[in-house]
């Protein structure tokens, strides 16, 4: 997702500090979950409720959206953008959006264990962007090379490199972390020998150059998913079909990005005039290859593994994230929506 800090929804304390409030709410009656119906009966309202701004990361919905396909499940689609000042979960657990879609899979567990009835019903980025970068001069090609480097990384994204060094048996101590914010300068005037970021955020990656060195966190060991589908509890279980709609206009859009990634952008840039098109056609091989990997091959874009789940619970759990313990992999997620669209589904690997 372009332009998504790297960490917005990633941390215990920005997700918690809102729970209280919600579920107190909801307790008087303000979590009535509803999908509102038009003056025609067979078509619904769904409000689409994104974690951050539009990017790159929604490009599959913008463009189900701009070719008729969610019209042809009876869906009248509103896309509601999210940002600093808004809480996207707290947006859809008090019913006010139907589904949501987050950029990180630990926002949603986190919610979950806060007391938020909210489960992931879809996933779109098979493996997450999320990316240690260096330069060829002081190259970090592995978790090792870490020991002794100056880290950057934003101040909420710090739990990611715990989680990466813990994996990997190395002492906190031998890492010196530098919090600083979405800026991928500190790296090229030498302040630390390392950044993060989103590898589908090509615009802040282009002033690192051509000698730019990857390590992803997915292939350190931290395997978590992004670009999550997600609605409540109450949502999955009295408009299944409506989620299901959702998602097979949704992955009819994927295939068609997938297939034709340049009139895709150019849909998107429609629709969103303020994106640059030169930059989302740069950053549409990345977004497409975490979207379609040999899992979506095998099982259809969309799909998600309950061990991937149960792994990223159990590092959070370890590193003592969850206040009032850790959730089950069946609270945080549901594969209902996904069995019901399974023949839908497109099999498309990368």
């Amino acid at each position: 997702m372009s332009g998504i800090p790297t960490s917005h929804d990633l941390t215990r304390r920005h997700v918690l500090g809102r729970s209280a409030a919600l579920l107190a709410a909801m307790a008087a009656g303000g979590g009535v979950v509803a999908v509102a119906r038009t003056a025609r009966a067979a078509t619904s309202d769904v409000t689409f409720q994104l974690g951050w701004i539009i990017s790159n990361g929604q490009i599959g919905e913008i463009v189900a959206r701009s070719l008729g396909y969610f019209e042809a499940e009876g869906i009248n689609l509103k896309v509601a953008p999210g940002g600093p000042n808004v809480d996207g979960v707290a947006v859809v657990a008090a019913g006010s959006a139907q589904a949501g879609n987050l950029s990180s899979s630990p926002s949603l567990m986190l919610a979950r264990a806060g007391g938020l009835p909210v489960k992931c019903f879809a996933v779109g980025y098979q493996e997450h962007p999320f990316t240690y970068f260096s330069l060829a001069k002081k190259p970090i090609r592995t978790p090792q090379d870490m020991v002794g480097k100056r880290i950057g990384t934003q101040g909420t994204a710090r739990i990611l490199l715990r989680a990466l060094l813990a994996k990997n048996k190395i002492k906190e101590s031998d890492v010196q972390v530098v919090v600083m914010g979405s800026d991928m300068l500190p790296l090229v005037t030498g302040q630390v020998d390392a950044v993060t970021g989103w590898l589908t955020n090509v615009s802040a990656l282009r002033v690192l150059g051509p000698d730019r060195i990857d390590m992803r966190l997915w292939d350190a060991g931290i395997q978590l998913y992004a670009n999550l589908y997600y609605a409540t509890d109450e949502t999955v279980q009295k408009h299944a079909e409506v989620l299901a709609g959702f998602t097979r206009a949704a992955a009819k859009g994927w295939a068609y990005t997938h297939q034709n990634p340049e009139k895709a952008v150019d849909l998107l840039v429609k629709a969103y005039p303020n994106l640059d098109r030169d930059a989302e056609m740069d950053a549409i091989k990345p977004v497409l290859g975490f979207s379609f990997t040999k899992t979506t091959a095998a099982k259809g874009w969309g799909t998600m593994e309950p061990s991937v789940w149960e792994q990223q619970i159990h590092v959070y759990d370890e590193l003592q994230q969850f206040k009032g313990g850790a959730p089950k992999v069946t609270d945080v997620m549901t594969d209902a929506i996904l069995r019901a669209t399974a023949a839908a589904r497109p099999k498309i690997g990368a």
